[in-house]
């Protein structure tokens, strides 16, 4: 904020008071924050305020994020670096089909397997032959696996690549075995870690958390779905556009278009999609100048928060950035391209017919701010009979969420959460009490190195709609997506400005 010529109102109170009533009032301030932060906390959803989400997902992060992002799809130069990752599982990450490439930093709890079964052939990981171009730091880890890496017979993952006059190299690092045949460009290296995924372990928390948060927004805009198309229609005013959608985008079989209206500039735009078994089938996304769903894609959520299976199917170019919620999930994406972040709690497949592509571009939008509300302490004083009710407290240091649905486990043998999961009400329900798992880190145990090197080359489509309608072109090189979890609000008072400052760092339209 800015300073006028009255001074701040620190100066002010010294003026007019004097220094003592200065030192009172700051000696009230401590007090009540640490009298504050030592009750225990229930946190409660809200949808009144917002923010973005915060490193390492989100926005572009390091001192080379692109001030324009190149239009998808892209093919010359590297555009910039991005520190952020761009996919992450919570469980399995498998690649099957023809899908072809995987752009920018990659991190999977699970396993990761490569299995193009349509003909095997090389994988693309961290750089790509046409995306966005925008690679991980040198040197940095760009792929990250908490279980097995199996490449199957007939296949290869290549990691790293070139432009006209630049490298980009990074490393594999994985927790469990590695077989098959991996590709890196020196001096990348694969490296054996046991901790490899430690410092993310609580990543899986969070995206569970946030998915949930925002698919309780309360919706602005209304969605009209018929057999040809899907109409979001926002209110043209709000600064986030909600649209809570309980039927699927299309079938499994038949695409529709996607029409946005009503979306002021500079709106995030959520499309909370809530049936079980949820899918989205569409031939809108190209990527090019002029398209408005591409000019939407910096800012536009796709959240499933509830689903079992969530299907992306299609002919697009899809723009947005996509987040499923529950760890028990499993995510199919087969489109030629997805141009945005790709956060899911649960497992990832990677299909499709043709040299199908992940893009690596930022999510820049604002999402529910899940705050915390402080409940009183067991030895506190009972409130008045005019206080709301207290929220009910924990005997532990982290509350653990009041609803009484238990969360579905995960079928991945990986690292789990412990904290139940919500069940989903709909948008008009109460919002539960929900709690912010920390993560842990791990020094490495051992490393092992395969590197040889390669460039990721483009590549002509192959393969026909799976779906039979118009398919755009693929671009891929084949063969050739806050919520702040708190101990105590006086964590809030005392660091809410430097953790919202330290959000926004990196933050590129």
């Amino acid at each position: 904020m800015g300073q006028g010529s009255a001074g701040t109102p620190e100066q002010r109170t010294t003026a007019t008071r004097g220094p003592v009533a200065v030192r009172r009032r700051r000696a009230v301030r401590i007090g009540v924050a640490t009298a504050v932060a030592a009750l225990p906390m229930a946190a409660v959803l809200t949808a009144g305020s917002a923010a973005p989400l915060a490193p390492p997902l989100g926005a572009c992060t390091g001192p080379d994020c692109p001030a324009t992002w190149p239009t998808p799809p892209h093919n010359g130069d590297f555009a910039g670096r991005d520190a952020t990752i761009n996919v992450f599982t919570g469980g399995d990450y498998t690649v099957t089909g023809r899908a072809a490439e995987v752009e920018g930093r990659i991190v999977t709890l699970g396993d990761l397997t490569v299995d193009r079964s349509q003909g095997g052939g090389a994988f693309n990981m961290g750089v790509v032959g046409v995306g966005s171009r925008v690679v991980p730091p040198d040197g940095s880890d760009f792929v990250t696996v908490g279980g097995d890496v199996d490449v199957k017979s007939g296949n290869r993952i290549l990691i790293g690549g070139s432009d006209s006059t630049h490298r980009a190299f990074g490393n594999l690092r994985h927790a469990g075995d590695l077989s098959g045949t991996v590709n890196i460009d020196p001096t990348g290296r694969a490296i054996r870690d046991a901790g490899a995924v430690g410092p993310f372990l609580g990543l899986r928390t969070r995206i569970e958390e946030i998915s949930t948060c925002t698919g309780r927004a309360t919706a602005t805009g209304t969605v009209t779905v018929t057999n040809s198309e899907a109409t979001f229609a926002g209110d043209g005013t709000s600064k986030r556009q909600v649209f809570n959608v309980d039927r699927n985008l299309g079938t499994a079989t038949r695409q529709i278009g996607l029409v946005f209206t009503g979306i002021p500039a500079g709106a995030t735009v959520v499309v909370n999609v809530l049936p079980d078994d949820a899918i989205i089938n569409t031939y809108t996304g190209t990527g090019l100048p002029g398209d408005r769903i591409t000019e939407l894609r910096p800012r536009l959520l796709w959240n499933f928060p509830t689903a079992t299976t969530a299907r992306l199917l299609g002919g697009a170019q899809f723009q947005g950035s996509v987040m499923a919620g529950n760890p028990a999930s499993t995510t199919t994406i087969a489109m030629p391209g997805v141009n945005g972040r790709v956060y899911l709690a649960g497992n990832l497949v990677q299909t499709g017919s043709g040299g199908y592509e992940i893009h690596s571009y930022p999510f820049d939008g604002d999402l529910p701010d899940c705050t915390a509300t402080p409940s009183p302490s067991p030895t506190s004083p009972s409130p008045s009979p005019t206080s709301p009710s207290p929220k009910p407290t924990s005997t532990t240091a982290s509350p653990k969420p009041t609803t009484t649905s238990p969360k579905p486990t995960s079928t991945s043998p990986k690292p789990t959460t412990t904290s139940p999961k919500p069940t989903s009400p709909s948008p008009t329900s109460p919002t539960p009490t929900w709690t912010q798992s920390g993560s842990s880190s791990a020094s490495p145990t051992g490393a092992t190195t395969h590197p040889t090197g390669h460039r990721p080359t483009s590549h002509r489509p192959t393969g026909g709609s799976p779906t039979g309608g118009a398919e755009l072109p693929s671009t891929g090189g084949g063969d050739g997506p806050v919520v702040l979890g708190l101990a105590g609000a006086g964590l809030l008072a005392l660091g809410g400005l430097g953790v919202l400052a330290a959000r926004r760092r990196g933050r590129h339209s």
